[in-house]
């Protein structure tokens, strides 16, 4: 978040469990992943386009975690590779064929997310803005997605620096306008309104950009709920994923929302959440029931004996999707949906938030409310598998986090302190042997029975 941000809307919740750093794990039992609708057709799109093939050089194999336990001087032989491939594909994204276009997009998106490189990227700021600028204004959808998706890896790189600030200023109205429009593909739509929310809260200048963000967001997901209706109109499965990617990125920026925005959007929205409960997508279902439990939380700084009107039937709808068997729901989707569900009712009606833990490298990440669960959530969906990485060398990241300064840590005595697959081998072997043991006495016939 931008200094100037903070200066508006004050720092982001402390944790409550006696001041200990840490930020709750968005898997709660359910991932709130904004593509992982079963079904919906935008995850059809998404899936082709992270699988077009191009022209552009394909990515090096190499990510910043192969390079954490090699020599000084192979890492800096790596690095000059590295960022040679990625001129090549900052070269590609001016090129005539749409094939070349997204596939270096999509190799810029997986260099984004596996790496930090703030030197190569601040001196061809400039460059990349102007080409995405062309890719979202003349693009397709899956051209339009990629784009948004490294736009917004563009803002966790930059920072809130003035970099950062000015990139997403400069891309924010089109960001606005291909979610705003409701001819554009879904998956271009989806993407376009994760990279407005996570943009907007880590490089937005003041808090009109905020509030203008809120505003675009809550009008995609609000159309879906029916306002003043007695139930959520029907929608199409094509959209389910836009709406849960609207959704996930408005709650996004409730976490740094000012607290008098906060009492006006209680009033407007808590009803209209509990109508998305009742949807046909198991994802949209959990990301409602998660903004629900976020609203509460929000509600409750403001207000500690804050009471909701409806209380009963919104626990009564909680309840029923935390115990829900139906058997033409998929067993996978069903465990989800109870963890997530259990956890929101435990908190909507006593008020505590489980706290999980994250491990990385040698440090700890402790998330114990919903504003920070929320928070590593869409970190998390944007990062991937290289969330880690950033942990623990991102500044940004470890400022949201509370995580302190990056540690510097000495790669010999890391390598030292490391066993060897030999050692993991033996102690393996050890541990089974004595398991099989221990069942065997347990298994024997001959062995007491209590």
């Amino acid at each position: 978040m931008s200094r100037e941000l903070q200066h508006f809307v004050g720092p982001v919740r402390e944790p409550s469990n006696g001041g200990r750093p840490g930020w709750s794990n968005s898997i709660v039992g359910a991932r709130s992943s904004t593509q992982a609708d079963s079904g919906s057709s935008e995850d059809e799109a998404a899936s082709e386009a992270r699988s077009t093939t191009s022209d552009c050089p394909s990515l090096l194999s190499t990510t910043g975690e192969d390079n954490l336990g090699g020599d000084a001087v192979d890492e800096q032989g790596q690095q000059e590779d590295f960022e040679e491939k990625l001129k090549e594909y900052v070269d590609c994204l001016t090129d005539k064929s749409a094939k070349t276009r997204q596939g270096a997009l999509e190799n810029l998106r997986l260099a984004l997310a596996s790496r930090l490189l703030p030197d190569f990227l601040l001196e061809r700021s400039f460059t990349l803005a102007d080409a995405l600028e062309k890719c979202l204004k003349k693009g397709k959808g899956d051209e339009q997605a990629r784009a948004a998706a490294v736009l917004g890896l563009l803002c966790v790189q930059l920072g809130p620096g003035p970099k950062g600030e000015e990139l997403f200023r400069s891309l924010q109205p089109l960001l606005v306008s291909v979610l705003s429009d409701t001819t554009a593909s879904p998956a271009a739509r989806l993407h376009c309104a994760s990279a407005l929310g996570l943009g907007c809260y880590v490089a937005a200048a003041d808090v009109q950009d905020l509030v203008s963000c809120l505003t675009c967001l809550e009008g995609v997901f609000s159309r879906s709920c029916g306002a003043g209706g007695p139930a959520a109109p029907a929608v199409p499965a094509g959209l389910h994923g836009l709406l849960c990617a609207a959704l996930q990125a408005w709650a996004l920026l409730l976490t740094i929302c000012p607290s008098t925005h906060i009492s006006h959007i209680l009033d407007r929205q808590l009803p209209q959440l509990t109508l998305l409960l009742s949807s046909d997508s198991v994802t949209l279902r959990m990301a409602a029931g998660e903004t629900i439990a976020l609203l509460f939380e929000l509600a409750q700084d403001l207000e500690e004996d804050f009471v909701y009107e409806d209380m009963e039937t919104l626990c009564e709808a909680l309840r029923t999707l935390a115990t829900d068997s139906n058997k033409f729901r998929a067993k996978a989707d069903r465990r989800r949906q109870r963890s997530t569900f259990r956890a929101v009712l435990h908190f909507v009606e006593g008020g505590e938030c489980e706290e999980e833990t994250v491990r990385f490298g040698l440090e700890v990440l402790y998330v114990d409310s919903w504003a920070r669960r929320r928070v590593y959530a869409a970190f998390k969906d944007v990062l991937g598998s290289g969330l880690h990485y950033h942990l623990q060398n991102n500044e940004l990241l470890r400022d949201i986090f509370g995580l302190g300064p990056v540690l510097v840590l000495d790669p010999a005595a890391l390598r030292a302190c490391k066993a060897s697959r030999f050692e993991k081998h033996l102690y393996n072997a050890a541990a089974f042997k004595a398991r099989t043991k221990a069942r065997s006495r347990v298994r024997d016939k001959r062995a007491d029975v209590l």
